[in-house]
């Protein structure tokens, strides 16, 4: 998850939105994200032709 999200304001204006925050939060409260297995392999390229070749400039 991004830090901006982290740092968002949030404004509740009635009761029942603040009920369903505080569900939500008592909801998350202890659960795991889920794994993710990515199947692709990774190349690092500093080569700048090899760049320019890949994005097509010349």
């Amino acid at each position: 998850m991004s830090t901006k999200s982290f740092l968002k304001n949030i404004k509740i204006k009635d009761r029942s939105a603040a009920r369903s925050f505080l569900s939500a939060l008592e909801n998350a409260e202890g659960r795991k994200g889920k794994k993710v297995h990515v199947n692709a392999s990774i190349k690092n390229i500093d080569d700048k032709a090899t760049i320019r070749k890949i994005f097509n400039c010349q």
